[in-house]
């Protein structure tokens, strides 16, 4: 994890040191301006699309943005971040990656919109990180105060991943994962999902798309579900999973732990209502059509 943390904080650290990174700010400006979030938030959602929760947050972490702007980008990679190898992922396991892909961003564009409005987020960056950074001072020192924050930083996520991996430990070693399918099988209808599909909802939910990617894809062609049962599933888990250890990666920031689980939770719910009600449509649209009789009859 600190091999992609490290090398990423420091080249952010040296296009911010340099200048470059704000060369972009008028470009940006209004398409982040949409999302209640500044020109420079673009870098590190970027960043989190193409490498995933680590790079952006090494990214975040050395720019100067405000505990609603932290809030607002922790919550759209949390449901859009490592598009392409994800994709893939679901793609192996029966949903075409465009498709999932495609929620996902809109699933993260729409939930940062509304949430901004609730936060009153503005595109303002902090006042006191932006004028520490303006008054850099010379490099040597600069690079100094880079190292420190990195090292706080890290201990943080140390302690957090070791806790989380002790806790997926536990629940591996008592079978726990069964006992949460038991559990979780009777609200699978409120998640808008088929009670067939529980096990690699927990798996994605727990584990993620990447850790759990292998058990989402051996069950899916184990099982032979259809696309009525696997396509909300992985439009849900696309926009909800890794429920456990993506969120907790943001805490350091100071960013409230309700807001970094709820929103994507209820996107998740939201837009998979809303293709299953698409899946409807298009099949009630195609029995109509196949009733009617032609008008050469």
């Amino acid at each position: 994890m600190m091999k992609i943390i490290l090398p990423i904080s420091l080249g952010t650290f040296l296009l911010d040191y340099s200048g470059w990174i704000h060369h972009l700010d008028g470009v940006l400006e209004p398409l982040m301006g949409v999302i209640h979030l500044p020109a420079l938030a673009a870098l590190p959602l970027l960043v989190g699309l193409l490498t995933g929760i680590y790079g952006a947050i090494a990214t975040m972490s050395v720019l100067p943005f405000t505990v609603p702007q932290l809030t607002l980008m922790a919550v759209f990679l949390l449901i859009a971040h490592s598009l392409i190898q994800e994709g893939m992922v679901q793609s192996q396991s029966g949903c075409p990656a465009w498709l999932a892909t495609l929620f996902r961003l809109v699933a993260a564009v729409a939930t940062v919109v509304v949430l901004g409005w609730f936060m009153d987020s503005d595109t303002a960056l902090n006042p006191t990180l932006t004028a520490a950074a303006t008054s850099k001072g010379p490099f040597p020192t600069a690079i100094f105060h880079w190292a420190v924050e990195m090292a706080i930083l890290s201990v943080k996520i140390l302690v957090i991943i070791t806790s989380l991996m002790i806790l997926m430990e536990l629940l591996k070693a008592y079978a726990l994962i069964d006992i949460m399918i038991r559990c979780i099988g009777p609200f699978m209808g409120m998640l808008g999902l088929k009670r067939e599909v529980g096990m690699l909802w927990i798996t994605a939910a727990v584990f993620g798309i990447t850790y759990g990617g292998a058990v989402i894809v051996e069950e899916s062609r184990e099982k032979k579900l259809r696309w009525e049962e696997l396509g909300p599933l992985h439009i849900s888990i696309g926009i909800n999973h890794a429920m456990v250890e993506d969120p907790a990666l943001f805490l350091p920031f100071g960013i409230h732990p309700i807001v970094l689980w709820i929103p994507r939770l209820i996107a998740a719910i939201l837009f998979t209502a809303m293709y299953r009600l698409w899946l409807w449509m298009v099949h009630r649209h195609r029995t109509i059509s196949a009733t009617t009789p032609s008008d050469g009859m």
